[in-house]
C-alpha cells in the first residue's frame, strides 16, 4: 500500500473569460471564511455587488498573465506535483486539488481513495496559517471525506518556520545581487484586521505581539508573516533599516497595514531607486505576484521617481523548494 499526499492551493478560473472568472469569484467569495459576515448579507454582497462589477475587470487582468498552457498558478502547481512525485518515489501517490475550481479537492481525494492508500497527508500550500486559506482548505477536505471511507489523515497547517522553506526562498532571491537594491519589501496578501483578532484574544495586531512566535500566536497569520520575514532577513543578511513588511490586495481601509502599494510609492518619493519585493505567502506565481507586484507596483514606483522594482519570483519549481516540500512531508 502507498501513502497519499494531497497538495492544495487556492485555485484559478478555468479561463480568463468573464464567464469563468465570474464563476471562480462567486465560489471564492461565497466562502464563509473569506467574507466572514452574515450569510444572507454575504450572498447579496457577492452576487449583487462584488462579482458583477469585479468579474470584467479581473478577467482583463487574467488575460494579461494567461499563457498558452493556461493559468500560471495551475501550471506551476501541476509541475510541483509532478516533481514532488518523482522525488518521493513509488511509495507515495501525490495529487493536487484547488480549493476553488479545478482540479478540485474532491477529485483528488477520490483518486487517492480509489488507490486505497494507507494514509493521506494533506498539505495546504500556504506557508502562514490563515482561516481564509488554510482552515477553509482543511474543512473542505474534511467535508468531502465524510462522504466516503478514507484512511488515516494528517494535516500540515503551516511551514513558515521550516528552515528548508526559508532556504528555498533565499535560493530564489540570491539570483539577484542584493547589494544593488536600496530597500526590500516583504509583501504578503492582506486580510481584514478583524479576521486576525477574532482568531485569538491574545492578538493585538501590533509589533509587540508579533515580535516572536509562541503557543498563543503560532497560527496567527500576521505573526507568521513577521516571523517569515525575520528568518529571511537573517538568512540574507539584510540590514534592519532596509526592509519593510507590508500587505497587498486590500479591499478597504480596515485591512492589515501598511499597504504595499503605498509603501512602494513612499519609498520612491524618499529617493529610493531600486527595490526588491518578496511575496513569501505564495509558493507559485499568480495574479497577485505577476501582475499586482510585477506590473502595477513597478508602475507606481516609476511614476514617483523610482527606477526599478524587481519581483522575487515565487518558489515555483525551484529544486530547493521541491526538496523542502519532500522533507516537510517525510517529517510529518
Amino acid at each position: 500500500m502507498k501513502k497519499g499526499v494531497l497538495l492544495i492551493n487556492l485555485g484559478s478560473p478555468d479561463s480568463p473569460s468573464v464567464r469563468d472568472v465570474r464563476k471562480y469569484l462567486r465560489q471564492f467569495l461565497s466562502d464563509k471564511h473569506v467574507i466572514d459576515i452574515n450569510p444572507v448579507a454575504r450572498f447579496f454582497l457577492v452576487n449583487g455587488i462584488i462579482v458583477p462589477f469585479r468579474a470584467p475587470k479581473s478577467a482583463k487582468l487574467y488575460e494579461h498573465i494567461w499563457t498558452k498552457e493556461g493559468s500560471p498558478l495551475i501550471i506551476h502547481s501541476e509541475q510541483q506535483k509532478e516533481l514532488l512525485q518523482k522525488s518521493l518515489g513509488n511509495n507515495f501517490v501525490v495529487e493536487l486539488g484547488m480549493r476553488y475550481q479545478n482540479p478540485s479537492i474532491e477529485s483528488a481525494l477520490k483518486k487517492l481513495a480509489e488507490l486505497k492508500t494507507e494514509s493521506i497527508i494533506v498539505v495546504p500550500l500556504y506557508p502562514q496559517y490563515a482561516a481564509s486559506t488554510t482552515r477553509s482548505s482543511i474543512e473542505e477536505a474534511k467535508r468531502i471525506m465524510k462522504k466516503g471511507i478514507f484512511p488515516a489523515i494528517k494535516f500540515i497547517e503551516k511551514f513558515y518556520e521550516d528552515p528548508r522553506y526559508i532556504e528555498a526562498m533565499a535560493g530564489v532571491a540570491e539570483k539577484y545581487n542584493l547589494q544593488q537594491f536600496d530597500h526590500f519589501i516583504f509583501s504578503y496578501h492582506g486580510l481584514p484586521e478583524r479576521q486576525i483578532t477574532k482568531e485569538s484574544s491574545y492578538c493585538k495586531v501590533n509589533n509587540d505581539c508579533c515580535s516572536s512566535i509562541n503557543n498563543n500566536n503560532k497560527l496567527c497569520y500576521r505573526a507568521g508573516c513577521f516571523a517569515t520575514s525575520r528568518l529571511l532577513v537573517e538568512r540574507l543578511k539584510i540590514p534592519q533599516e532596509k526592509y519593510t513588511i507590508a500587505f497587498q490586495s486590500r479591499l478597504d481601509d480596515k485591512w492589515l497595514k501598511p499597504y504595499s502599494d503605498r509603501v512602494v510609492e513612499q519609498l520612491a518619493k524618499e529617493g529610493k531607486k531600486k527595490i526588491l519585493v518578496f511575496s513569501p505567502a505564495f509558493v507559485a506565481d499568480c495574479l497577485e505576484t505577476i501582475h499586482e507586484i510585477g506590473v502595477e507596483y513597478d508602475h507606481i514606483f516609476k511614476q514617483n521617481g523610482g527606477e526599478k522594482l524587481q519581483l522575487v519570483e515565487s518558489l515555483n519549481e525551484h529544486p530547493a523548494w521541491i526538496d523542502a516540500l519532500k522533507n516537510i512531508i517525510l517529517a510529518s
